[in-house]
């Protein structure tokens, strides 16, 4: 490959696939290529807290990741390729980065919001388990502010939620261009909280935050765990944000009426909007699902390969628009079209994972790995090999698992506490930034689990 676009398409397709969901939302997904030639690579942050953190956590793997592609001879650079200080020239802008010091928070809002384009509401297929919910996030977006304020919208993983929460803030910014809106999940709020109370600059956090018309926040079953100022910052903006009148929408995994660690008072603010649940797409449903991206991506899906496919897979949009994406690349590299029998050949594993996959089989399968016993990892032995045996587990029991919450994991490993969970996962997390051989080990573990045991 010698195009820049090409290898920055490839390279960004590399880290995504790799990294954790983590890593990805802490840094990788805000990155963009600035400049290739000669061999070297230079990629650009959005700003200079972001390029600090991707230059001390994660250069090191996307160097890896970059050189796989390349070549050896590759060398990566960083650069704020969008400064805030309008005075500073183009050419200033491009100057790459080394040891800029992590003085001052720069607030984002005014920078073009990281929604993606393809979640719209017409890209939305609605059916029994989601009609409400979508109806909901229409309205909203129609009227920020005025209808359903605040509006919280819960269900299982891969359902749509994250979806709607892009729509919304896909509409308005069409629509009203004028509002700031602002999409975020819980992790980068608390990466930013937690930045602001490093620099001390708390007041820059109140205005990244607190300054926006429409405020979409994913998947704030992640508070639970957090700290009580955690907890304060976001209760005031909250507060902040409804006492004018500005829309505020948020995901969950569950009912607030189900998240045992929220504040009693944030618990109740979130039960006087409007409060729906996205369930298991019906059959119908499915199938229209998979018509719809396969039109979208200009896929021929015969109906029988589309039945079959929804008859597998019933409570995983993500698996199931996956499975679309998987056909069409067997279907071009043997030159042939997609039929049933091809599906069946080649999406052997289909749905299996969420019916069979259970905290014991990871335990039994991490442990085998090391070549340890499954009492000696579940247990409370301080051996090195033991300890991040045990962090492993854990780390792949809550990313393969939706449903495990950490205080759930600790009960598992002789009744922990659920923050020494947290910690050993966040480890782990950490590690593979920049560990290549642990990265290898849990994308091999993750093989054997999702393969039914097989490499």
């Amino acid at each position: 490959m010698q195009n820049g676009e090409e290898i920055w398409t490839a390279l960004r397709d590399s880290l995504r696939g790799n990294a954790s969901e983590a890593v990805w939302s802490a840094g990788l997904n805000t990155l963009h290529l600035v400049d290739y030639h000669d061999d070297q690579l230079v990629i650009g942050a959005p700003n200079q807290i972001q390029l600090l953190r991707v230059q001390q956590r994660y250069l090191p793997f996307i160097t890896e990741q970059a050189q796989q592609l390349v070549g050896s001879r590759v060398m990566v650079s960083l650069t704020v390729s969008e400064q805030q200080n309008t005075t500073d020239t183009q050419d200033d802008a491009r100057e790459v980065v080394t040891n800029t010091p992590a003085s001052v928070f720069l607030p984002s809002v005014d920078r073009p919001v990281r929604l993606d384009p393809r979640m719209t509401f017409d890209s939305f297929v609605p059916g029994s388990s989601n009609r409400l919910a979508f109806a909901a996030a229409q309205s909203v977006a129609e009227t920020p502010g005025r209808a359903y304020n605040p509006l919280m919208i819960y269900g299982n993983s891969g359902l749509g939620k994250t979806h709607l929460l892009h729509a919304i803030g896909n509409y308005v910014q069409e629509n009203y261009p004028g509002r700031k809106v602002l999409y975020v999940s819980t992790e980068t709020f608390l990466n930013d909280f937690i930045r602001a109370i490093q620099t001390r600059t708390q007041l820059a956090l109140h205005d990244r935050y607190r300054e926006n018309d429409v405020l979409l926040i994913d998947d704030i079953q992640f508070m639970e765990t957090r700290g009580e100022t955690f907890h304060e910052e976001i209760f005031h903006t909250y507060n902040a944000l409804h006492g004018e009148g500005k829309q505020i929408v948020l995901t969950s995994d569950r009912s607030p009426r189900d998240l045992a660690g929220l504040q009693e008072r944030f618990r109740s603010r979130l039960l006087q909007g409007l409060v729906t649940e996205i369930d298991q797409p019906d059959l119908e449903t499915r199938i229209a699902i998979l018509r719809s991206k396969a039109e979208r991506e200009g896929i021929d899906l015969p109906g029988d390969v589309a039945e079959w496919i929804a008859q597998r897979v019933r409570d995983n949009i993500r698996e199931l628009e996956g499975s679309i994406t998987m056909l069409r690349a067997f279907a071009n590299l043997r030159q042939e079209p997609i039929t049933l029998e091809l599906a069946r050949n080649h999406l052997t594993n289909l749905g299996q994972e969420q019916m069979i996959l259970k905290p014991e089989t990871i335990l039994s399968v991490v442990s085998e790995f090391y070549g340890l016993s499954v009492e000696d990892v579940r247990g409370s032995k301080r051996l090195r090999p033991l300890v991040h045996a045990r962090h492993v587990a854990m780390y792949l029991i809550r990313d393969l698992l939706d449903n495990y919450s950490y205080p759930m994991i600790a009960r598992i490993f002789d009744g922990r506490n659920h923050t020494t969970v947290i910690s050993g996962v966040e480890k782990i997390r950490e590690q593979l930034a920049v560990n290549a051989e642990l990265l290898a080990q849990i994308n091999q573990l993750k093989r054997r689990l999702q393969g039914d045991g097989r490499d």
